[in-house]
């Protein structure tokens, strides 16, 4: 910390706990308690008036729990980093503290050594990332080539959105919606990089007919030290459209490289260099899947009027309160829409008690040939009805995030 004390806040309702915790760092030279808080209320409090770079949080509290105060903090203070303790070394916890902006999980009590290397960690990352911040006010916005007059996101004061497609069934048009979405998206202003996370058999380079020798794979074993240089090395460039494209693994076997703690770790630090992040998934909800369905700042639901995709949907919306994921940051999407079949969006929203954001029609004279050919068809065909569907499905994601920004302080209360 260059000669500067790492200031810690702890946060545990056992008064022994925060005793013996104290007493534990007393010792170091570079740390400094610097506050105490009973609950994960009083923590939050504590956060936003002491201001400390490390915060070690209890997660089982009787008011606001640890994963909670994460998020609230982390939301407003984001150089602030968060420890998690915890007496259950469960892998969910572990997860949902990390989806939550946790730097660290630690299980109590956590050894001596263990607790010093992890509050030394994210006492380093406090400092960088209020250097970082420091220099981004004080610097005047720049032309950046490829990226216009406007700063580029991450680089600038915002982080991006995360905006997962998904479907629970097979066939419905995921990847051609996903590509299609992050054209509809994209503009000099709000750039757009599609990542695929189908780890083995993705297919979103193949729709934009570009190729590269380096994968998702090759950032992975990166994840904890990624740099515009590193990143940009990987990605590939969509030159017609300049969408940048984090492909999959060249082969299925290579998809074991790809953890899902470091998926989230390389998503949200492109949701610092681009505006959004379009994510394509698979429909087996592996630990990556969910891991996107969780950070995702709205999740497009696609379905068809076939019965298995909607009964599947169904089940999914289940699934997300079991989660316990808001289900207003779903975009509820019906595509291949064919007039003929009577299972209308309505009808299907209704049953489901979920309104249908899009409807899609069925156009394979535009579609299969875009995809046959490497061009989306947002590219040469947007003005076509599909294209303009497509397009309207962007406004309702971007409406839906504007949205649920306006009303971050309610949703908190609730939660």
């Amino acid at each position: 910390m260059a000669g500067e004390k790492i200031r810690v806040l702890i946060v545990d309702d056992v008064a022994e706990t925060r005793e013996n915790v104290r007493k534990l760092l007393q010792f170091e030279g570079d740390v400094e308690v610097v506050g105490a808080a009973r609950s994960g209320r009083e923590g939050i409090q504590q956060s936003f008036e002491l201001d400390p770079d490390v915060v070690l949080m209890d997660i089982n509290m009787p008011d606001v729990d640890g994963i909670t105060a994460t998020e609230t903090i982390r939301q407003k203070s984001p150089h602030i980093q968060v420890v998690i303790l915890s007496v259950q070394g469960d892998q969910n916890y572990m997860r949902r503290a990390m989806l939550a902006g946790a730097r660290d999980f630690l299980t109590k009590p956590p050894m001596g050594d263990e607790l010093i290397s992890a509050i030394r960690r994210a006492g380093e990352n406090a400092r960088l990332e209020r250097a970082k911040t420091a220099s981004l006010r004080s610097a005047a916005p720049v032309a950046i080539p490829g990226l216009g007059s406007a700063a580029p996101v991450g680089f600038g004061l915002t982080r991006g959105k995360i905006v997962t497609v998904y479907s629970p069934k097979g066939g419905t048009g995921c990847t051609t919606i996903s590509v299609n979405l992050a054209l509809a998206l994209h503009n000099d202003d709000t750039r757009v990089v599609i990542v695929d996370s189908n780890l083995q058999y993705g297919d979103v380079a193949v729709f934009f007919n570009e190729q590269g020798k380096n994968t998702i794979a090759d950032l992975a074993p990166m994840a904890d030290e990624l740099d515009p240089e590193i990143v940009d090395g990987v990605l590939l460039k969509h030159a017609s459209s300049g969408v940048a494209i984090l492909a999959s693994p060249s082969r299925p076997e290579h998809a074991d490289k790809v953890s899902a703690d470091q998926f989230l770790k390389i998503i949200d630090y492109l949701r610092q260099m681009y505006a959004y992040v379009v994510v394509d998934t698979s429909p087996y909800l592996s630990d990556v899947t969910i891991a996107a369905v969780d950070v995702s700042d709205v999740i497009v639901l696609v379905t068809t009027q076939d019965i298995p995709a909607i009964k599947n949907a169904r089940l999914f919306l289940d699934l997300l309160q079991t989660l316990r994921i808001d289900r207003n940051r779903v975009a509820f999407v019906m595509n291949r829409f064919d007039k003929r079949i009577a299972i209308t969006a309505e009808r299907v929203g209704e049953n489901l008690k979920h309104e249908v954001a899009a409807v899609i029609p069925l156009d394979d004279r535009v579609v299969i040939p875009a995809v046959n050919r490497g061009v989306p068809f947002m590219m040469d065909n947007k003005a076509q009805p599909v294209g303009r569907a497509v397009f309207g499905l962007a406004e309702s994601v971007r409406g839906k995030i504007a949205a649920l920004e306006a009303e971050p302080v309610e949703r908190t209360a609730k939660r």
